[in-house]
């Protein structure tokens, strides 16, 4: 279909409305594109509404803002957690946020992720506590230079909100500036 070249086949869109005959679209979210360390599923929508809600407290406690994000199900450790990888930007380059603005940004995420999350999380103890790890400037369009290397497009690459281990979780890993981890269970 013409127009359509950024979307996968079972990407999920929706209708906007019509412009002449043909249909305009939002869209809504890649399909299987979940975290999971157990029994839990997080779809790509629930991971945004988490991080907008983590990214609000950041902004009123710091006045810095989201750049731009990426995600990992870390099953290396027992248990398993989720790991986000944040660019932050401030008014000006050296601004430190306090770890404690941090930490309870990792605790507002997972308060906003599913039930199933939550209760294995503090009831099953079957996922560890959700970290957040601040990468370097740059982090990102190192990423996009990288997969375009690989034969992806210019024009058709969106940063993924899912990362597998490979070589872009490399890169990731190598630019970490701090890492951060929820200080307690979220409540049910």
């Amino acid at each position: 279909m013409q127009g359509l070249y950024r979307y996968r086949v079972g990407d999920v869109l929706r209708v906007a409305g019509f412009k002449n005959n043909a249909p305009q679209f939002n869209f809504m979210r890649r399909r299987n594109v979940v975290l999971s360390i157990d029994m839990d599923k997080t779809n790509e929508t629930e991971l945004q509404n988490a991080v907008k809600k983590a990214v609000d407290h950041l902004m009123i406690m710091s006045n810095v803002s989201l750049v731009e994000y990426t995600s990992f199900p870390d099953t290396s450790t027992f248990p398993g957690h989720y790991v986000l990888y944040w660019k932050l930007q401030g008014n000006n380059n050296n601004v430190v946020i306090p770890q404690k603005v941090l930490e309870e940004c990792c605790l507002v995420m997972e308060e906003f992720l599913g039930y199933e999350y939550r209760y294995m999380r503090t009831n099953k103890k079957l996922i560890g506590p959700l970290e957040i790890k601040i990468v370097e400037t740059g982090t990102f369009c190192k990423l996009m230079d990288h997969a375009i290397n690989q034969g992806s497009s210019v024009a058709q690459y969106k940063t993924p909100r899912c990362m597998k281990p490979g070589s872009m979780f490399e890169i990731l890993n190598s630019m970490v500036l701090s890492s951060f981890f929820s200080p307690r269970c979220p409540q049910l």
